[in-house]
């Protein structure tokens, strides 16, 4: 029969030191977590390989790979990328902790261990960290390609969907190096350097398909969210046809609604008028048994995206 227990968090701890190792280990396991353990960088590595714990305990100096390198490495997979990385130092200058958060770390405690302000660490990163993947996956889930990038035009995160998109445009790219892909770096930082009115957006063309890039408004300073929008005009307006049962120009209305064009926007690309946009509106939302135009883009999001 299946268990009710809670699933226990999964701390990855690397350490070379045996004592180290053995506190760590038993500390965790007395708070019902589970401690999986490596004793190397390389062997961190492997382990991933196999298994993808919820936090990583990281000693930053050790033989071989320290910590910093198999942090950063640990960083450049996708899979890993929202893992969050404590450091274990017992290096005090300031550069020490610098270079911890800059090759991946989301924190830093020194040695040796003050137990208690671990676990408290631990348990903030555990939830923050689980938080955040739950609003990825829900955007994801809804169709959302977002990215958010500060005024410079690095990427400071996005949807798993969003960085599929952006890995078809340059083979290779991760959301860890932080750089947009070459042809999204001007539009990109256009977009976040400049205001642009609600309804607009930067069309960038690609041999297969193009990208449309809106702003989206975003509480945090200094960055901004930018939705993402795959456009392969011709098909998505015969899917949206056989599937739904929509006039090819209903089709068309739709299709730039669930790119969040404006009435004003879709007339002036369409060549028709704002009252006649309104007219088609009014039947894709009884065709679609909705009642508002966020119904109706969900649902047209859900089509396109399979």
């Amino acid at each position: 029969m299946p268990s009710d227990a809670p699933a226990r968090d999964r701390i990855l701890v690397v350490d070379d030191t045996p004592d180290s190792l053995r506190l760590l280990v038993d500390t965790l396991e007395q708070e019902g977590m589970t401690a999986l353990v490596a004793t190397s960088g390389e062997a961190a590595l492997e382990l991933l390989d196999h298994d993808t714990p919820d936090l990583i305990l990281m000693d930053a100096v050790m033989p071989g790979m320290d910590g910093f390198e198999a942090t950063r490495r640990i960083k450049r997979d996708p899979a890993f990328a929202y893992v969050p990385v404590i450091f274990m130092t017992g290096l005090t200058e300031p550069e020490h902790a610098i270079a911890a958060l800059e090759n991946g770390g989301i924190d830093y405690i020194r040695k040796p261990i003050v137990i208690d302000e671990l676990l408290a660490r631990i348990r903030v990163h555990l939830a923050n960290a689980r938080n955040a993947h739950r609003s990825r996956l829900a955007l994801d889930g809804a169709g959302r390609h977002l990215v958010a990038v500060d005024r410079g035009g690095r990427v400071t995160w996005c949807t798993p969907q969003a960085g599929r998109l952006l890995s078809r445009i340059e083979p290779g790219w991760n959301e860890d190096a932080r750089q947009l892909p070459e042809r999204l770096v001007y539009p990109m930082q256009r977009i976040a350097q400049q205001a642009l009115l609600p309804g607009h957006s930067i069309r960038v063309e690609f041999p297969d398909f193009d990208i449309d890039l809106a702003a989206v408004e975003s509480e945090r300073e200094g960055d901004t969210l930018i939705r993402l929008t795959e456009v392969r005009e011709g098909a998505e307006i015969a899917l949206l046809q056989n599937r739904i049962g929509l006039t090819q120009r209903e089709a068309e209305v739709l299709l730039w609604v669930s790119y969040g064009k404006s009435n004003r926007s879709i007339s002036e690309i369409l060549g028709i008028s704002p009252r006649t946009v309104n007219k088609h509106l009014q039947q894709i939302f009884t065709k679609l048994g909705v009642e508002t135009r966020a119904a109706a883009t969900a649902l047209a999001v859900r089509i396109i995206s399979g």
